[in-house]
């Protein structure tokens, strides 16, 4: 390119000296300086009268006072500069630098930084950037060649400017003071004059140039004038004055322009800017009807946020987000100079600008609303259940995924539910197991319950309605604990409600995650971004699956030390009551089963509830076991404890993550045996302190149905099934076995376990049956034994009374309990064998050998109790009547008897009446026992006599024996008749041969008497005659 080119080029500010098309730049001419200066309404109205000449442009007037410098440019402030837009290449080549750039593919057009680097008149140039682009591939001829083009172009322009320099040296001199002079006279001018000084003469302080013009003494103040130099300018002056003070000459006009204008935009200003208030108003309005949706983005994203209508929430951000895209697009075409903006295109972007700055606002305090509310996953909703929690949890999730979010909220919502579960857990175990002490304590500093109370509950199974068992298992204050211990096994471990429950939950939410089976239900996010968040890593997933080990094995602990430790000491934690609930406070310390504001649980700090007093009790040593509670409450309790331990062990040991872990499964099953090991236990203890107590529940009332019993038999058969049954459920914990898993956790009873319960059983039996002979062969003055009235007593007095109820004399409590004693050995004893053997597959053989022993000895023991003293009085009776001296007849032929016969036979008529109406069955075989000691009787009787028995003697005897056995004949045994052919023997001995032959004779009328006896008392022995029987 020649000299002449480029000077066109410079000159008309174009880049092509062949355009196709007139530059866009071209269109609007450059604000003047004096143009700047002015306001922005004046600009405004200035930019109207533009010529309308559109080659206005490549005029340049003298007056134009723009850059001297052809092709220079403005900075972004509006700054000239000396550097050009273009510049031919320093070396000499034929094109322009920006053309050759511009042909290479570098954008200098689009960044002026750049371009600047590479022009010799910028201050930024660079050589090595210049030469590595614009001459990258020229020879080194070439650049030796340009090295002196470039020289000379530096020698021609230091040559021209020398020769300029030195012709108008004079000129440049000149104007030099003339400024410096200029510049003085304002700048000292209102500024008081320094005193002259009378010894030194006057003389100019600058010397002036040649033709110069001095203006000193121009501003209205003569040298000379009366003032002087010693007095102060006046104040007008000072205003003009180049001085701080004076504002460096303005201050003058400062005043009266400021007024100028104010007045004339008062006057001027609604007409000039009338019209164009108006197009701005109408472009304006114009703009809101077009962009009408845009200002109901804001208002709609809060109503959906204050309704929780997430769907709406989340469609409305995407239509904000549209917006704000579209407003993008719009200023970014303008930025690249594509073409201008239109108002129109102005406002939207100015209201879409607004709009999302609200928005983001609005979400941005919608996130953090949303991941408190999934960091503090202990506070749900209160409407909600934990199922309806979860899916709105879901719903948050799905909402952050949609708006997008850095952090993955699923990770976030797990390890915030992983560690909500871990501090509830402790939490609620910590506080139930303290609870449960309190109430422990104060049962256990109580005196025993009254024995009425006790007994009471003993007879419940014995009861008619399932209600009236329910209720009469035990006091209602046992009842209570009780349900307090299994409502925190609930809590802990219940599959609907409980801890258990939600962290099964917890993991199935968490498998889910890891298996990838949400991603359907899963939000993607803008343009996919959430996409990355629907997967864990497998960091990640390895950290859940050690949260879930840990949750399972805090939860198997807990429960284990529960059962299998002792009483805990410390009950601090309830010393202080916990303040209310606020937003800030963390829900778990309410987790407990029992709110903290329950009274039971309340008590003065300086008088905590003492520990449990130690009595030797075998409840003393179990956290679980409510003092004084009976078995029947324990086998109620215990079962469904250990049915909830059991479904709790199978239901873990079925989760995925837990199955392929044998420690976890040996864990449990550690749990489920000690456990039930624990509770038998308790239970056995239990259960020989009831028998022990259980012979109080004779109040020898009749039973219904065999009025030789009472009703104790009934009672201990139905306490003996209960117990029995609970016990087969809680050592092999039928009804956990038909889940699934169960096998893997609930093992087989271990054999101590067995032989445990045998021994007990065993040991219940041995101890009522002993009791019960005990009991009926107490003086009367011990019959009715009233309950002991304590001095505090907690317990309830309805049951109150005497233990039995009816006054027995003591034959008939034997006889009762002989019944009683004889219905255990043929009915209940072998009916709670067999049902031990099915229960418990285990056969009592030697066990129901030893049962049947010990019932015949203490049948047999019972039978000598009440026949005995009887049998004694008989035997007195024959003895006495026998040695009497007035038993030997007076008559050759006795026809009576002697009264001893007589009173023997009516006290057995007493005894047959007694076991009659007390105990029928006993009948034959006390009579049958009387009759042989009877004959007995008479056989000693006759015996200790020492004299010879005569004839009358001899039918004496014989009228009294035969009376005797003829009226008796009915309870005849084998033994009562050796028995009477002994005491004839002893008669044919103690006789002569002639009084023997004699008999003989009168054995005839010896008959006839003794029938003429026979029907004279038949009325009176009439009991002891064979009933004949209906036909």
């Amino acid at each position: 390119m020649t000299a002449d080119q480029h000077t066109l080029l410079n000159h008309y500010n174009i880049t092509d000296l062949y355009p196709t098309a007139w530059p866009a730049e071209k269109d609007e001419s450059d604000p003047s300086e004096d143009e700047q200066s002015n306001s922005k309404p004046q600009q405004k109205r200035l930019a109207h009268q533009r010529s309308n000449s559109r080659y206005s442009v490549l005029a340049r007037s003298t007056s134009d006072r723009r850059s001297l410098v052809p092709g220079s440019e403005k900075t972004s402030d509006g700054v000239e500069n000396l550097v050009q837009k273009d510049e031919p290449d320093p070396l000499g080549g034929p094109d322009s630098v920006v053309r050759i750039l511009k042909h290479k593919g570098i954008p200098v057009e689009e960044d002026q930084r750049l371009r600047n680097r590479f022009l010799l008149s910028s201050t930024t140039f660079a050589p090595t950037l210049y030469l590595s682009q614009v001459h990258s591939d020229a020879s080194t001829e070439s650049l030796v060649k340009g090295l002196e083009f470039l020289s000379r172009s530096i020698d021609q322009k230091s040559a021209s400017l020398k020769i300029l320099v030195e012709s108008n040296f004079e000129r440049f001199v000149r104007a030099k003071t003339t400024i410096d002079n200029v510049y003085a006279e304002m700048r000292n001018q209102g500024a008081e004059a320094p005193l002259p000084q009378r010894t030194r003469t006057h003389s100019r302080s600058r010397i002036t140039s040649k033709g110069s013009v001095h203006f000193r003494n121009t501003s209205g103040q003569a040298p000379f004038s009366p003032r002087g130099v010693d007095k102060p300018l006046p104040s007008d002056k000072k205003k003009h004055a180049l001085s701080k003070e004076s504002e460096y000459g303005v201050q003058g006009i400062k005043g009266p322009l400021s007024e100028v204008a104010v007045k004339a935009e008062e006057i001027w200003g609604p007409a000039l800017g009338g019209r164009e208030r108006e197009e701005s108003l109408r472009s304006a309005m114009a703009s809101i009807e077009k962009n009408s949706g845009i200002f109901g983005v804001d208002a709609a994203i809060a109503s959906c946020i204050r309704r929780k209508d997430y769907e709406s929430l989340v469609r409305e951000y995407k239509r904000a987000r549209q917006y704000a895209e579209d407003a993008r697009a719009i200023a970014n075409g303008a930025s690249g100079g594509r073409y201008p903006l239109t108002d129109p295109e102005l406002y939207q972007i100015v209201i879409t600008g607004r709009m999302w700055s609200g928005v983001e606002t609005q979400i941005d305090d919608f996130k953090r609303d949303t991941w408190r509310k999934l960091t503090n996953v202990e506070a749900p909703p209160p409407s909600s259940t934990a199922g309806s929690a979860a899916d709105e949890y879901m719903a948050l999730i799905n909402v952050l995924l949609e708006l997008g979010v850095e952090d993955n909220p699923i990770w976030f919502w797990l390890l915030s539910r992983y560690d909500h579960l871990k501090n509830k857990m402790i939490a609620s175990f910590e506080r139930s197991r303290v609870e449960i002490e309190i109430l422990r304590r104060r049962l256990a500093n109580a005196d025993p319950p009254p024995t009425a109370t006790a007994v009471a509950h003993l007879k419940g199974p014995g009861h008619s309605t399932s209600h009236e068992k329910t209720q009469a298992i035990d006091s209602p204050l046992i009842i209570e604990l009780w349900d307090l211990v299994y409502g925190s096994m609930n809590n802990l471990l219940g599959p609907s409600g409980g801890l258990l429950g939600e962290v099964v939950e917890f993991w199935e939410k968490a498998q889910a995650f890891i298996d990838g089976n949400m991603k359907t239900t899963l939000a993607v996010g803008v343009d996919g971004q959430s996409q990355k968040h629907h997967r864990l890593s497998s960091e990640g997933v390895r950290e859940l699956q050690k949260g879930v080990f840990e949750l399972i094995e805090m939860l198997r602990g807990s429960v284990f030390s529960f059962f299998a430790g002792p009483p805990i000491e410390d009950v601090s934690m309830l010393y202080s009551p916990l303040p209310p609930a606020t937003p800030n406070t963390p829900k778990s310390a309410l987790f407990a089963p029992y709110a903290h504001q329950d009274s039971r649980f309340k008590f003065d700090v300086s008088n905590p509830p003492p520990p449990s007093p130690k009595r030797g009790e075998a409840w003393e040593d179990f956290a679980f076991w409510p003092p004084y509670a009976n078995t029947l409450s324990g086998v109620y309790y215990i079962e469904k404890i250990l049915n909830l331990v059991g479904a709790a062990a199978a239901e873990i040991a079925g989760l995925p993550a837990v199955s392929s872990s044998s420690t976890i499964q040996r864990s449990l099953r550690t749990l489920v045996a000690g456990t039930r090991e624990r509770c038998s236990k308790a239970l056995v203890a239990a259960w020989i302190r009831d028998a022990e107590m259980f012979h109080h529940v004779e109040n020898w009332e009749r039973a219904g149905d065999r009025h030789d019993m009472t009703k104790m038999p009934t009672y201990f058969l139905a306490f003996e099934n209960t117990v029995l049954s609970g016990l087969q459920k809680i050592i092999y914990i039928p009804d956990v076995a038909s889940k699934a898993n169960a096998s893997d956790v609930v093992t087989a009873p271990s054999t101590d376990l067995l032989k445990d319960v045998r021994r007990h059983f065993e040991k219940t039996l041995y101890t009522v049956l002993s009791d019960m002979v005990r009991y009926s062969e107490m003086a009367a003055s011990h019959k009715n034994l009233q309950p002991v009235e304590t001095s505090v007593s907690i317990w309830p007095q309805t049951l109150a009374g005497t233990v039995n109820g009816t006054l027995e004399s003591r034959e008939t409590r034997l006889l009762l309990t002989m019944s009683n004693m004889q219905f255990f050995r043929t009915d209940l004893a072998p009916q709670l064998v067999a049902q031990f053997e099915t229960n418990f597959s285990h056969k009592l053989t030697d066990e129901t050998k030893s049962i049947k022993q010990a019932l015949s000895q203490i049948e047999e023991k019972l039978f000598k109790s009440y026949a005995g003293p009887f049998a004694r009085d008989l035997a007195s009776l024959i003895h006495n009547g026998i040695t009497s001296p007035a038993w030997v007849p007076t008559t050759d032929r006795p026809t009576e008897l002697r009264p001893y016969v007589y009173e023997s036979l009516l006290l057995l008529v007493n005894i047959h009446t007694e076991v009659t109406t007390t105990a029928p069955p006993l009948l034959p075989p006390i009579v049958s026992y009387l009759f042989e000691q009877i004959v007995l009787a008479f056989l000693s009787a006759f015996r200790a006599r020492t004299e010879r028995y005569t004839l009358a003697a001899l039918m004496q005897a014989t009228l009294d024996v035969e009376f005797v056995a003829s009226i008796l004949s009915q309870y005849t045994t084998a033994k009562a008749s050796e028995l009477q052919s002994q005491v004839y023997q002893e008669l044919d001995q103690r006789t002569d041969n002639s009084a023997r032959m004699r008999l003989q004779n009168e054995l005839p009328e010896m008959r006839a008497i003794l029938k003429k006896l026979r029907d004279g008392t038949r009325g009176e022995f009439m009991c002891f005659k064979k009933q004949r029987t209906a036909k």
